[in-house]
């Protein structure tokens, strides 16, 4: 397959990197809640004199957030060189 060939699908259509599909959906969910959702939380908590507990907060969501893509979308990945394993 040359550079400039989508990878074609079981329909007969070809695919495109940016077709938006329901994985890439839940993936930019997920870093959106992740990062400004909690983000936005802390930055709450703070004002409301809740500076510790929003810390913990920030550090749970981002820390969940990096776990999930983790195990959701890079684990199940296959990595080998070109000699296999």
């Amino acid at each position: 397959m040359g550079q400039d060939e989508a990878p074609v699908r079981d329909d007969g259509e070809s695919s495109s990197m940016f077709e938006l599909t329901r994985d890439k959906v839940l993936l930019l969910t997920v870093l959106f809640v992740g990062i400004a959702g909690t983000g936005l939380l802390r930055r709450f908590l703070g004002e409301l004199g809740y500076n510790g507990i929003g810390r913990i907060v920030f550090v749970l969501g981002y820390g969940g957030m990096v776990f999930i893509i983790w195990y959701g979308w890079i684990r199940p990945m296959d990595i080998t060189g070109p000699g296999g394993g």
